[in-house]
């Protein structure tokens, strides 16, 4: 972005701080449970890393491009916000965790350091260190040779040690490891039960330093102070044509643990002494992200903070609906065929999905099953299912995207071992991610085959489904799922013409398809009728687009926004996106679904979407959109989206400044949307129920 178009527009990389700031708050937000408060510390910090992995190193690589050419540096004066909006935070974060640290205190929890251990928790500090902890741990000694950059892993904290001699000093890094132990013990109660005391690994480690360098080392003092260390994410495919696309991804993979560095998290009463051997060996300079913080860094694990005290420290568990349309047949193909089906996740059981994908893999009339898979569970039953379906003599089709960030190594796995099983596996298309949400059934019945397809916003991932919000389509309309069987042809053979008249693909008819939709919303408003568009997106930064949102504005298009992630349109300036309104809601579960809603003179055209609105999923990836046409779905989810834009509890404003305010309340009661549409779907169930139930109870009353 030019700085003659920022005040159109925000830089995403400051409008996705202030999407983690908003996650930040939830953890100030004193009506949110107080342990998961204390995650939400965890989920913030997690943002941040990936932050720093591939959005700061994203400027970064520009930044020293840009050094190389004439000109003013935009990249660099972008750092130097990046760094003073991060340092702001990061204050923020610290005020908080004390906060919460009282809190705790206050219900008796007591996260406790080396220096407040009694002689009990001392002595049994000392055995579990020998019993559990010390097998895990190898200390780097540090010379003047070592090359820290290939020897340590930046999803990892580090004590730097520091031992003194009268003559110098030696260094030393304590990786900790929370890959085999879990981050936080819970001690042994020692007078009162009622007190629960827990301590992270760092501390204890901290407690036995001494037994880990005494035996082989002499020095007079010791300290030990924590680190995180972040790489650059990104990766270099080599184009060596002999190599498959699997081994140049396990090559880039190993580029990545040698990558650049792009920020360094440090104790802040770290010596300068261990501070500037840090900075030498990490090859960071003064102008590099060098942030003071706390004493504890990879705070992404209080994502799993554990709760040793009372329930109501924690959300309440809510089960997850049943669908009516599908729990009233056996055979889940009979299900879609008598209509569509929409679940709405994690409000409806993901179980649904995963049990048609089970019958398919033994139904003696299912032919074929196609599935694309850019994230699944470590423990994925669907993947079981495809195996099963081989045993079975289905034919099997999985699209593996080997690029789906930091869940590369796991798709490389997978897609091996479903090749092994006789699974076909394909890499999709090397130029385009395919991160569309698809599956294919072709089942033959009366002689012939009959498709049954899936079109979603969320991946195929029992875990995620449980925490993220995401729209799935079932349907058996043969010209919907003819059209999802070209999209699998076209990811497998992208040199084909493919003419989709149901479906808005990526990046085959997308920007074409949106932009015509938006035209006539425009139109409408010119010839004084009402125009009103409606999205819900995870991010909006594809300038094109914004330009076509700000040209309809200005023609009197009604626009409203649910954007949870990224902005970078800039709503309320006048002349040009008055008539825009954005806010963002960020509650107990993560929004993820995406979708449109155009008025279209009163047709009220209506698509759920895989895609965001930015420049990577409209012309780098392969994505799909799909129009509602099931007149009962859609005025479910018309009034889903009006109970999310009528949320006064967890949304917030996106305006020019950023300030993240929440929407105000007045006088109207209280709506938390997440919850309210948990208990519409409820009751939506429940009719549907009641619906089914009846002919049943004609039927007998006739008797």
């Amino acid at each position: 972005m030019s700085p003659s178009s920022e005040k159109f527009s925000i830089d995403k990389e400051l409008s996705w701080l202030s999407f983690n700031e908003r996650v930040l708050q939830e953890a100030a937000d004193s009506t949110v449970p107080l342990v998961e408060r204390v995650r939400f510390l965890g989920i913030y910090s997690s943002n941040m890393d990936e932050f720093f992995r591939v959005r700061v190193a994203a400027v970064r690589r520009s930044m020293l491009l840009s050094s190389l050419q004439e000109g003013r540096n935009y990249s660099k004066h972008l750092m130097a916000k990046i760094q003073t909006k991060v340092v702001l935070l990061q204050e923020r974060f610290d005020a908080i965790y004390s906060d919460l640290m009282r809190e705790l205190a206050r219900q008796n929890i007591f996260l406790i350091n080396e220096t407040q251990l009694s002689e009990f928790h001392s002595l049994w500090l000392k055995r579990y260190f020998q019993d559990h902890l010390k097998r895990h741990i190898a200390p780097l000694i540090i010379h003047n040779t070592t090359d820290l950059v290939k020897h340590i892993n930046d999803n990892s904290t580090y004590l730097v040690v520091c031992l003194h001699t009268p003559e110098k000093r030696h260094y030393a890094l304590v990786e900790v490891p929370t890959k085999n132990v879990e981050r936080f013990v819970q001690l042994p109660p020692e007078k009162s039960k009622l007190k629960k005391h827990l301590i992270l690994l760092d501390n204890i480690i901290r407690h036995c330093v001494d037994e880990l360098f005494a035996p082989f080392f002499e020095y007079e003092r010791i300290e030990a102070f924590s680190m995180k260390f972040t790489r650059d994410a990104e990766f270099n495919l080599t184009d060596e044509l002999e190599q498959s696309q699997l081994e140049k991804l396990t090559k880039g993979l190993k580029q990545r643990l040698t990558a650049e560095p792009v920020r360094l998290v440090f104790d802040r009463e770290m010596p300068e002494h261990m501070l500037a051997m840090l900075t030498t060996h990490l090859n960071i300079s003064n102008t590099e992200c060098i942030i003071p913080g706390g004493r504890y860094h990879s705070f992404k694990d209080f994502m799993g903070f554990p709760n040793p005290g009372r329930k109501h420290l924690v959300n309440h568990k809510i089960e997850a609906l049943d669908s009516s349309s599908f729990k009233n047949f056996q055979n889940k193909f009979d299900a879609i065929k008598h209509n569509d089906i929409m679940l709405y996740y994690p409000y409806h059981k993901f179980s649904h999905f995963t049990e048609l994908v089970r019958q398919a893999a033994y139904d003696p009339k299912v032919r074929f099953i196609k599935l694309n898979i850019y994230r699944v569970a470590k423990k994925s039953r669907i993947i079981q299912s495809l195996i099963d379906a081989v045993k079975n003599g289905k034919q099997v089709t999985a699209i593996i995207e080997l690029r789906a960030r930091f869940d590369e190594m796991n798709n490389i796995e997978w897609s091996r071992e479903l090749a092994e099983a006789g699974v076909t596996v394909h890499h999709g298309i090397p130029s385009l991610k395919v991160h569309s949400k698809l599956c294919l059934i072709g089942r033959e019945e009366e002689g012939e085959i009959n498709l049954y397809g899936h079109i979603g916003s969320g991946n195929f991932n029992e875990s995620t489904a449980k925490i993220y919000t995401d729209v799935s389509l079932f349907t058996a309309k043969q010209e919907i799922c003819r059209e999802i069987s070209q999209v699998f042809e076209f990811i497998q053979h992208p040199y084909k013409r493919f003419d989709f008249k149901e479906l808005i693909v990526s990046p085959v008819n997308v920007r074409r398809e949106l932009e015509s939709l938006i035209d006539n919303e425009i139109r409408a408003a010119h010839a004084g009728q009402k125009a009103a568009i409606t999205l819900k997106l995870n991010n909006l930064v594809d300038e094109i687009l914004i330009q076509k949102l700000y040209e309809a504005s200005s023609a009197g298009v009604k626009i409203k926004l649910m954007i949870r992630g990224m902005c970078c349109l800039l709503p309320e300036i006048p002349g040009i996106s008055d008539n825009i309104q954005v806010f963002s809601i960020v509650d107990r579960f993560l929004e993820h679904s995406r979708i449109m809603l155009f008025y279209a003179g009163g047709e009220n055209k209506l698509f759920i979407c895989s895609a965001d609105w930015m420049s990577r999923n409209i012309d780098s990836r392969v994505e799909v959109s799909a129009p509602i046409y099931d007149p009962v779905i859609k005025g479910m989810l018309m009034d889903i989206l009006a109970l999310q834009f009528s949320d006064n509890t967890k949304a917030r404003i996106i305006n020019k400044e950023q300030s993240n305010g929440y929407k105000l309340r007045g006088n109207k009661r209280k709506v938390r949307s997440q919850q309210a549409i948990y208990q519409y779907l409820h009751a939506v169930e429940k009719k549907f129920q009641q619906q089914l139930n009846a002919p049943h109870k004609d039927a007998i009353a006739g008797e």
